[in-house]
Parts: C-alpha cells; sequence; structure tokens
C-alpha cells in the first residue's frame, strides 16, 4: 500500500516550525509542528483541544477567513494541520504569527465551550490555550520562515 505524505517525512529531524506539508490542487496543507515527535514531549488533551478552539476561531474570523479551509490537530500531539487555498507562503505565515498573538492574548472565555458548542466541553483552558500559543509563536520568530522540512 502507497504511504500517505506525512509518513514519507523523515521525522528524527523535525523541529517546531510551520512546513509546507501537500499541495492538492488549490488546497495547501501546513504542518505546524508544535514540538520535536518522538521527544517525549507531547501536547496534554486539554492544550491541544484549546489551541484548536482558539486558533481555528480567530482564523476563521481574520482578513484569511474565506481561505482557511481547516484547522485542527495531529494525533501524535506535536502539532497542528493547517489547510488554506489562495495564500502566498508570506500571506500564511502573516495569519499564523497574528493568530498566535491572538490566542497568546485571549481574554475572556473560550470559544465554544458549551454543551451545545462541543463534544467534550469541559476539557478546554484558555490559560493552557494562551501558553501553548505564546510559546509556539517564540519558537517561530527565533527559526524565521521556512517551510522546508528538514533532512538532517
Amino acid at each position: 500500500m502507497k504511504p500517505i505524505a506525512s509518513f514519507c517525512v523523515d521525522h528524527r529531524y523535525i523541529e517546531p516550525g510551520v512546513y509546507l506539508s501537500r499541495v492538492d490542487g488549490d488546497v495547501v496543507t501546513y504542518d505546524l509542528r508544535t514540538r520535536k515527535p518522538n521527544a517525549g514531549d507531547y501536547m496534554d488533551h486539554v492544550t491541544m483541544h484549546s489551541v484548536e478552539h482558539l486558533f481555528a476561531t480567530y482564523a476563521r474570523n481574520s482578513a484569511y477567513a474565506d481561505r482557511v479551509v481547516y484547522f485542527g490537530p495531529m494525533g501524535c500531539r506535536t502539532g497542528f494541520y493547517l489547510l488554506v487555498r489562495d495564500m502566498t507562503e508570506k500571506e500564511v505565515w502573516e495569519l499564523i504569527l497574528d493568530v498566535l498573538d491572538k490566542c497568546a492574548h485571549h481574554s475572556g472565555p473560550m470559544f465554544g465551550q458549551s454543551e451545545i458548542e462541543c463534544g467534550n466541553y469541559r476539557e478546554l483552558s484558555v490559560e493552557a490555550g494562551r501558553r501553548e500559543c505564546a510559546a509556539y509563536r517564540a519558537a517561530l520568530v527565533a527559526k524565521g520562515m521556512d517551510y522546508a522540512y528538514p533532512t538532517e
């Protein structure tokens, strides 16, 4: 059986960053890696779920709202996938940094934290989401915009 694209990347060399994962027609998938894979430091469910609620809401209310196709967590708990269309790499970078900044400074209640809006609304924390987004944004700024997966 043919392996999927994300299994063809050597995870031993991935560090926190943003990587161009795949292009499918007009939809581009970015790998937003918040953690080094297989290093034992994984997001707990509350943190992962909280970032998902914050980032998705801010991204879908940004100037690029109609170009954001999807944002969601990786099952391995080391990052997220962001799917967009009709955006330059620079626009994607600006969107990610802007949204992470908004998430890191979010005040008020968690978006979608009710039994009506979410299937696991009790496992959300504004503080956990804020912490994760602030740390990830700092790591991205330090690394700079480089979407290529490392090969070693």
